[in-house]
């Protein structure tokens, strides 16, 4: 990730590097998708949108209760004065009220269930979404992660998440809702005065204008506030991950002025959508009261000239009264329609990427006879480095069970990619690594990863129990098979010295222990699986002198049922070694026994030179 020294000297890590592609401006596809998710729930789909037609059809007849209750009320008056009855008038409306309650009342119901049943169907697609965004991300190769922020991710699988579930009721509901007032309502009204229609609809063609091209601007909004959003939330991540560096350097105040810099981006950009959307509410509201304010002039006009009645005029402001929060609503369709097409092109980016490495068509299990790792002619280059850079080349050995293979070389020549390599993180580019003949690009991920066990470099922990740390590769193992590979990795006392032993809670990302204790525990958990190959990358680094030669003296009594192959720095650690390869830019050098390769008098011979020097001898 690249990165810039600040004018107070610290290194701010670019924040915008190594983001996921921009999704294209063409929303119509991940609109489509995303009510193909809504109709995987056709029953609650369909129950919603005929709930919403019914409740927008029964408003259809509220106003024109109310012109008729005013025709009534004006023709009771009149009766009144003339003849002093009025019984039958009476009755009439009071009809026509109970009518007007009872209308509202369904209006009311079918409301409900409309927006009940569009936040179900919006959470089940939430639900779809989350489970197949967390399943993408487990397949996704780790080249693949490399080149994208944790952070970018958290954000498209929690905030995109939310922006996509809104769609059902704030989009697709609400186009039902709209069409059938608008549409309904234009007949009714056409049927009672043509041109008092056409001038109250007047607005419709200039808020489906506005509309429209504020939906454009806003998407575009949304995606830029939506990628400035990631780029808090990475940087937040790396913060709290580091929080003990940031602490150590008295980097708060450097830290929260880089934070605030990025959440005022994020805050200008919110400041512009929200005076878009503003605006073009305002727009539209203008235009309403605009034309609410001509069918006045116009209804009342025609009313004093006896061609309109009183009532029809108060149909027609009623409807004018009804549709004002509909137009209000068209803002907020197209603001989530502009939302759910960003958000979802940014998750669907990311769910439709194929995993580099996967299952071959006819992958089968693998079948561990002997339990022999051979690596023939393996070369390899890193996706993200130019194609003739190899990291690996003509790579050539063989670990057998009982034979403990050491790896040493200088930083950068390849050992940790071997480690990679065996357990089809990456595929080699030339080459083939097999298990007992068979090639690990024909056998199953699952398989391939049961029958090998890597300790990194970087022991990781879970927050959970220690227990539950150590027996994550199988779950269902015995408490004695949990404490004997504790033993093996010298840190079964240390538990049993715990108030709460096993069951010790530990903390986020094992911090609660120290960085040996935390490499312990991380062997302990690759030894439990009953793996026919065992491989430790530098995983003893952390470990004093005494611990690690009792651990790979446990080590060695194991390798009896297992190859094991042995990356390391420090000589000590490879104590046991039957061969040791050196690596140096990518190539095996030297090969043999310690005692052949000191006597080889090469590079091995000088780093165990320099390692075994005493001070007193050194230079």
């Amino acid at each position: 990730m690249s990165s810039t020294v600040s004018s107070n000297g610290r290194v701010d890590t670019d924040p915008t590097a190594h983001t996921l592609p921009h999704v294209s401006r063409l929303d119509g596809r991940v609109l489509w998708r995303i009510s193909e998710l809504a109709f995987r729930h056709p029953y609650r789909m369909a129950l919603a949108m005929v709930a919403t037609a019914l409740g927008a059809g029964f408003q259809l007849f509220v106003p024109q209760f109310l012109g008729r209750a005013v025709d009534q009320a004006q023709g009771l008056l009149a009766g009144a004065a003339a003849t002093g009855v009025r019984t039958e008038a009476v009755d009439a409306l009071l009809l026509t009220a109970m009518l007007l309650v009872a209308v509202s009342l369904l209006r009311g119901i079918f409301t409900m269930v409309q927006n009940y049943q569009g936040e179900v169907v919006g959470h089940f697609i939430a639900h779809h979404l989350r489970l197949a965004y967390y399943r993408k991300l487990q397949t996704l190769s780790l080249s693949w992660h490399d080149q994208v922020h944790t952070g970018d991710l958290m954000t498209r699988g929690i905030l995109d998440i939310e922006g996509v579930r809104m769609f059902v009721t704030t989009g697709m509901l609400r186009v039902i809702l709209l069409g059938i007032l608008i549409g309904g309502g234009f007949v009714i009204l056409f049927r009672i005065d043509q041109v008092l229609a056409l001038v109250a609809f007047g607005f419709v063609p200039f808020v489906g204008v506005s509309a429209s091209i504020s939906r454009i601007r806003l998407r575009d909004i949304w995606l830029q506030l939506q990628n400035e959003l990631s780029v808090l939330t990475r940087a937040m991540e790396e913060n709290l991950g580091g929080i003990r560096v940031v602490r150590a350097f008295a980097a708060q105040a450097h830290e929260l002025a880089r934070f605030d810099r990025i959440s005022r981006r994020a805050l200008r950009i919110s400041h512009r959508r929200v005076e878009l959307f503003v605006r073009n509410t305002a727009q539209m509201n203008f235009a309403f009261f605009l034309t609410m304010g001509a069918v006045l002039w116009i209804g009342g006009v025609k009313t004093i000239e006896g061609t309109l009645t009183l009532g029809q005029l108060t149909q027609f402001l009623a409807f004018m009264a009804i549709l004002q929060m509909p137009i209000r609503q068209i803002g907020w369709m197209s603001n989530s329609v502009a939302r759910a097409s960003t958000c979802g092109g940014r998750l669907f980016s990311v769910l439709d990427v194929a995993p580099s490495i996967s299952d071959a068509p006819e992958a089968r299990d693998l079948e561990v006879s002997k339990g022999v790792l051979r690596y023939e002619d393996v070369d390899f280059s890193y996706p993200a480095v130019a194609a003739d850079a190899r990291t690996l080349s003509d790579v050539s050995f063989e670990a057998r069970p009982g034979q403990i293979v050491g790896i040493v070389g200088p930083p950068g020549s390849g050992k940790s990619t071997i480690a990679q390599l065996v357990g089809r993180y990456y595929d080699v580019t030339g080459g083939r690594i097999t298990i007992d003949g068979q090639d690990i690009r024909t056998i199953s991920l699952t398989s391939l990863r049961r029958a090998v066990s890597i300790i990194q470099q970087d022991a990781f922990l879970f927050t959970a129990s220690i227990s539950h740390n150590v027996a994550y590769g199988n779950p269902w193992a015995e408490s004695t098979k949990i404490e004997r590979s504790a033993a093996v990795a010298q840190l079964h006392d240390h538990i049993m010295s715990l108030s709460t032993g096993y069951d010790t809670l530990v903390g986020e990302r094992g911090l609660s222990l120290s960085g040996g204790q935390r490499q312990r525990m991380s062997i302990a958990r690759s030894i439990l699986p009953d793996s026919a190959v065992l491989v430790l990358d530098d995983s003893t680094a952390a470990v004093d002198a005494a611990t690690e030669a009792r651990l790979q003296d446990a080590i060695a009594d194991i390798s009896r049922t297992r190859a094991v192959i042995i990356i390391a720095h420090r000589l000590s650690s490879l104590r046991h070694a039957d061969m040791i390869l050196f690596l140096e830019h990518g190539r095996i050098v030297e090969r043999g026994s310690r005692q052949e390769l000191v006597a080889l008098g090469g590079r091995f011979a000088e780093l165990h030179r320099l390692q075994t020097a005493s001070p007193d001898t050194s230079p």
